[in-house]
């Protein structure tokens, strides 16, 4: 090891900032360079890629590489080693990492890989001691957390959200079906799931733009009660109920879950508890007991995890603030303490992937109009945690978990599974 690979073996962090490796002598800016890159590759636990430096170093470990991972310079990747995760996606964005080859594919290449090693290297645990503290999910910061995320703008989700405007996991009864169809499916499972009545009132935690609640109402006769903090959804969501002359059925309040009150035959939850917190689990669960009668039943649709473990930093900093994935364990916490029995669990996380396949389509072909609306930056960032998401589905880091539970005492639950797969 020369003495600019011990300086920054010593202080990675420290020396980014501070060394000027491009003006290094060539051989041992080289060196450094090929040091550096290495030091990346075993973060990420050596997946099947070219890592390079533009114009200098490159290595590979394989004699096949899936893609090829270009950072601008030296300092610039010795600068990425001090927070990885977050930088990465950083430099992704900025184009100062460039990645040739499909994108889905190399980010399963290193989520594949870098969940393979047993002990964590000297970079993961001072990567580890860069980890950003979560977004928290009090009334305030939830609220904020939101607008951050959903009220970018109804006119950009449209580009690539499909007819139906529905931000979560389709559900494919075959895998040719078209992204709108599986939208719909999916709203039909949900509502079978449920059993759901004529006459009947459902409560709905988070209803994004109005899709499932006016389903709800259209095919199965119940009225709704949807909560939503985002403003602009809300807006949408009413305008489209009055459209469609189902607002006498479906009314769409802008408020927190915390705020429902009431008395209903069904409590539904499609695509929020990633945004709700965990330690604000037993206060759902005490709200969806409180608001269901005797015969009261639910679902929670939600992304999580294997085992407890926090979203992807970067996709956590600049994408969904305040989200977090749960493991079944901790989701738990919403029913034990109120004594609601969990009924069903179904995994749905290769219909994610599917779905966001579908959703990077679309995207990908409204690039120009998303950078007129934003930048390149923009653009860029949402490619990556599009693609990113496909990534994760694909390779088991991230799960869809859909868990139907009733009150204790409901005896009026289904002896099979054959009402969800009937008309």
């Amino acid at each position: 090891m020369n003495a600019v690979e011990k300086s920054l073996a010593r202080s990675p962090d420290k020396h980014a900032e501070t060394l000027d490796l491009d003006a290094a002598p060539r051989g041992e800016a080289r060196a450094a360079g090929r040091w550096l890159l290495r030091r990346v590759s075993s973060f990420l636990g050596d997946p099947p890629l070219e890592f390079s430096i533009r114009g200098g170093a490159r290595i590979c470990n394989v004699a096949a590489a899936l893609g090829r991972v270009t950072f601008a310079s030296r300092a610039h990747l010795a600068s990425l080693l001090a927070d990885p995760w977050v930088r990465f996606g950083d430099g992704y964005s900025d184009g100062s990492v460039k990645v040739e080859g499909d994108l889905v594919e190399v980010l399963e290449a290193v989520y594949r890989a870098s969940t393979m090693g047993d002990k964590p290297s000297w970079l993961r645990r001072a990567a580890g001691l860069a980890q950003h503290r979560p977004h928290a999910n009090t009334l305030r910061a939830s609220r904020d957390n939101i607008h951050r995320h959903y009220d970018i703008g109804n006119d950009f989700y449209s580009l690539w959200l499909g007819d139906t405007m529905a931000y979560t996991c389709a559900y494919y009864p075959t895998p040719a079906a078209s992204l709108d169809e599986a939208q719909t499916a999916k709203m039909h499972h949900v509502c079978r799931k449920l059993r759901l009545r004529p006459g009947e009132s459902v409560v709905e935690a988070g209803c994004g733009w109005g899709t499932l609640a006016l389903h709800m109402a259209r095919h199965y006769g119940v009225r709704v009660r949807a909560f939503n903090i985002s403003h602009q959804q809300v807006a949408y969501a009413r305008e489209r109920a009055a459209r469609e002359g189902l607002a006498g059925q479906v009314e769409y309040v802008e408020d927190d879950y915390r705020s429902i009150s009431g008395h209903y035959d069904a409590f539904v939850s499609v695509g929020m508890l990633e945004h709700v917190g965990v330690k604000n689990y037993p206060t759902l669960g005490r709200i969806a007991r409180r608001c269901l009668g005797s015969n009261g039943r639910g679902l929670i649709h939600s992304i999580g995890r294997n085992h407890p473990a926090r979203l992807q930093p970067w996709i956590e900093k600049r994408i969904f603030p305040g989200a977090y994935p749960p493991a079944l364990s901790e989701m738990s916490q919403i029913f034990e303490p109120w004594d609601l029995s969990v009924l069903d669990v179904e995994n749905l996380r290769l219909h994610y992937a599917q779905t966001l396949r579908h959703w990077l389509a679309l995207y990908e072909a409204a690039g120009e109009r998303v950078r007129a609306m934003f930048d390149e930056k923009f653009m860029r960032m949402w490619r990556l945690y599009l693609a990113g998401s496909v990534a994760g589905f694909t390779t088991g880091t991230l799960q869809l978990f859909q868990v139907v539970f009733a009150t204790a005492d409901n005896n009026d639950i289904p002896w099979t599974r054959a009402h969800l797969y009937t008309s």
